[in-house]
């Protein structure tokens, strides 16, 4: 038979377990905005009234009351490691559409000032020389319109070449920003282990764990396996970057490419501090990594605007070499290099207008002095130089060419990324709706253990009120 007083602890742990219940529910509404808070739950087990049930019983008490046998939290591990690996992608293709849309607006087509536009006029230029080939003006003209699409070029070199730097620049950034996430997580896993053996909660300190897997995902792709004792290990790839307790390094390779000029004797290796192994990044960093690389993003294009600056040298300047200017000068080259005058071998950075006098602007088949040739002065070769506008090998084809690819890799990053984070958003809906906290259903678990605390208590002054009974008036009839 159980104790008269068993009443008492039987409804005190029932005040303990609703109080508890009381307190994780005012956690969750304190948290209901706080970024990657997971919601917690009471789990509350009933006693038993005997340690060893069966023959050795000592009591046919119905129980012991309510305890709590844990606290935890209502996440969802696959929904976390699905949430890790949209997480990545979404953050590679948000960053290889920022870079597609920067290199769009280094182009600024279709434009009335941008480099079609500037062609277009110097071609325009040519066509009024051959109809005035006597007359200075028109030359001058020529002069300016064609030095305007050699700095044209020269510009979108010099922003190309930025966007590396900056890209360049971000990246050890990065670099820091991983390795320092990759330490708060050792730190954390330490601490959260430590408490589980303690027979401690730990569930504040899993949330920040999450927080930082998620950000270490989002910028190097990064997975995670979580451990028996409660710790979690971390890879970029199929490389550590976290195990339990310790971490592993990244760096940048000193003397990697800090321009784009460099990436010709040098590249960007992004590598492990300790077997200086190569390190395969996604997320934000795979990205840059891609706009890093010999041939990638940044240096595909800046390679195709050099093919357009070569093409149009390449064209123009054997048509005027065997021209006459009407100073009799032959043999000159239009465009040259800024750096080199002498060298006809221009990229998009070094192109300049090699002809500055419009006295020895080539227009004529023959020398307009009778020096050289019969006298002649026909506008022919300006003619044929304006001819070269519509020239299917033409600087003009190969620069429509060129900003037709990069549209077209543009817009199908953009479709690409908006599709990826369409799915991400509906992964952190999923996860919100199992792991979020939900304020109505707090403020009904707050009325819930209220009501539960309140009958306790009533409890407690009902059992008190029968001892009183026992104690005080038992055995005083007659008296």
């Amino acid at each position: 038979m159980g104790s008269t007083f068993s009443g008492l602890n039987t409804a005190l742990t029932s005040l303990y377990a609703q109080r508890r219940g009381l307190d994780i529910s005012g956690q969750n509404i304190a948290n209901a905005n706080t970024e990657g808070y997971t919601r917690q739950r009471v789990v509350m087990q009933s006693q038993n009234a005997n340690l060893v049930a069966g023959v050795y019983a000592t009591t046919d008490a119905v129980g012991n009351g309510v305890t709590v046998s844990s606290v935890e939290q209502l996440r969802n591990t696959a929904l976390d490691q699905r949430a890790y690996t949209e997480h990545a992608n979404s953050a590679y293709l948000n960053d290889k559409a920022g870079a597609y849309a920067l290199i769009e607006d280094v182009f600024a087509e279709p434009s009335d000032t941008a480099l079609q536009a500037r062609m277009q006029d110097m071609w325009d230029g040519f066509n009024a020389v051959s109809m005035n080939p006597d007359k200075a003006a028109p030359k001058s003209a020529l002069i300016e319109q064609a030095t305007t699409v050699a700095a044209t070029l020269n510009d979108a070199a010099k922003a190309l070449d930025n966007q590396f730097q900056s890209v360049r620049k971000g990246l050890d950034t990065y670099v820091g920003d991983v390795n320092k996430a990759a330490e708060s997580v050792a730190k954390l896993n330490k601490e959260i282990v430590l408490a589980k053996a303690s027979g401690l909660q730990a569930n504040e300190l899993i949330d920040q764990r999450s927080q930082q897997i998620l950000k270490l995902s989002e910028l190097t792709g990064a997975t995670s396996t979580d451990l028996p004792n409660g710790a979690t290990s971390v890879y970029v790839g199929s490389s550590p970057l976290v195990a339990e307790f310790t971490t592993r390094k990244v760096e940048i390779e000193t003397g990697s490419a800090n321009r784009l000029a460099d990436l010709a004797s040098s590249k960007v290796n992004l590598r492990w501090a300790d077997t200086q192994a190569a390190v395969g990044p996604g997320g934000t960093m795979g990205s840059m990594m891609e706009s890093l690389t010999a041939g990638g993003t940044i240096d595909g294009v800046a390679k195709r605007l050099d093919k357009v600056a070569k093409t149009l040298a390449d064209t123009v300047n054997p048509v005027h070499h065997g021209g006459y200017s009407t100073d009799g000068s032959t043999n000159l080259d239009f465009f040259v290099r800024s750096d080199d005058p002498t060298s006809t071998a221009v990229t998009a950075a070094t192109i300049s207008v090699g002809v500055t006098d419009p006295a020895k602007v080539a227009v004529s088949s023959g020398d307009p002095t009778g020096r050289l040739t019969a006298k002649a002065l026909d506008g022919t070769v300006a003619d044929t130089l304006a001819d070269l506008a519509t020239s299917r090998s033409g600087a003009d084809s190969e620069y429509q060419s060129l900003i037709g690819d990069l549209g077209v890799a543009a817009q199908s990053s953009i479709r690409r990324r908006d599709v990826q984070n369409a799915v991400t958003d509906q992964v952190d809906a999923s996860r919100d709706a199992e792991s979020g906290v939900n304020l109505d259903e707090e403020m009904t678990n707050l009325l819930t253990y209220q009501r539960g605390y309140e009958a306790a208590s009533r409890v407690l002054t009902t059992i008190d009120s029968m001892l009183d009974q026992l104690i005080n008036r038992t055995g005083m009839v007659g008296r």
